[in-house]
């Protein structure tokens, strides 16, 4: 048996996917009911209960925001039984919020773990990010490329032409030149309103989702949660800090960082292996969502271990009496 320190990624990725799903299934029967706050609660009550289950020293990296004032999953708030390795945990126990509550396509629960000191404890405010699929040199595109550029540099590397390649991005007033300038370029935009996650993970399969980059700005610590994912799936992606005025300045200088302008590359933020689950609330190109039936709940769930590339999809049909 290995020592109780020891990130053992194999036995602790199976309770790690029973979290992910059980926030979904609390999220469940607040699918396209109007009310995101409902919904939010229900998957983050359920996330921490069953977090608090597994026999690990956790500590929330990636949580609920210092804004949220959130009681529980917040960052810095630890979890677990306390017995088991120290890691650092990442999650949004429901990515997509809007999307529940609306029954849009694409909701999700998400939780990345890996052992201590290997997550960047990004802020809560805004990063500028480029993500790409796995199979290019590093640095195919770059931050510091124009996103014509991007699109010119990427469909190179594809051997293919400009209007092949499909650009997602959040559908934005921030986003507006952006995407008027790649569709100058011939390329396709898939725009989606919420769920910046899903859309970097997008890019990591492109023969199913159709999603070849991912570019445009979102929220810090869901880019931390990507490259988890990314460092599962392969891929690659590339952050930077948008920092806005003196208090995000303050809250990026609380977590630790002082080079504002730095580009941070998927094994930055995420240095070492990581396991990863994502459960479908609703579904999309990437995971199914919950499927009801009389006396049933079923759920689909991605499980995956950077160590290995192993990429599990379970499903789990839950009675629900």
């Amino acid at each position: 048996m290995p020592p109780p320190t020891d990130f053992n990624d194999r036995m602790l990725s199976l309770g790690l996917a029973r979290v992910s799903e059980a926030a979904a299934i609390a999220a469940a029967p607040l699918v396209g009911r109007g009310d995101e706050k409902a919904a939010d609660e229900a998957a983050v009550s359920a996330m921490h209960s069953q977090l608090n289950l597994l026999d690990i020293a956790g500590v929330v990296v990636i949580g609920e925001g210092e804004r949220d004032e959130a009681p529980i999953l917040f960052i810095g708030e630890e979890v677990g039984t306390g017995t088991g390795p120290g890691v650092d945990i990442a999650l949004d126990p429901l990515a997509g919020t809007t999307l529940t509550a609306k029954d849009m396509p694409n909701a999700m629960t998400v939780i990345a773990m890996g052992p201590r000191g290997s997550m960047l404890q990004a802020p809560d405010v805004y990063m500028d990010k480029l993500a790409v699929g796995p199979g290019f040199a590093d640095g195919v595109v770059t931050l510091d490329m124009s996103p014509a550029e991007r699109v010119a540099a990427l469909a190179k590397a594809k051997g293919c032409t400009l209007s092949d390649i499909t650009v997602c991005i959040l559908e934005r007033p921030r986003h507006e030149d952006m995407i008027e300038e790649l569709r100058s370029t011939g390329a396709s935009i898939r725009l989606i309103t919420d769920g910046d996650v899903a859309g970097v993970m997008h890019c990591a399969d492109p023969l199913v989702t159709g999603i070849d980059m991912y570019m445009g700005s979102g929220g810090a610590p869901e880019g931390v949660l990507a490259a988890s994912a990314l460092k599962c799936m392969g891929g690659q992606i590339y952050g930077r800090l948008i920092l806005r005025n003196d208090d995000e300045k303050r809250r990026a200088h609380k977590a630790g960082i002082t080079d504002f302008s730095r580009i941070y590359a998927r094994d930055d933020m995420v240095t070492d292996h990581v396991i990863f689950s994502a459960t479908g609330v609703t579904s999309g190109s990437l995971v199914a969502g919950i499927k009801r039936e009389v006396g049933y709940l079923t759920t689909e769930t991605l499980l995956m271990r950077s160590k290995t590339g192993s990429v599990r999809c379970m499903i789990y049909r839950n009675p629900t009496s």
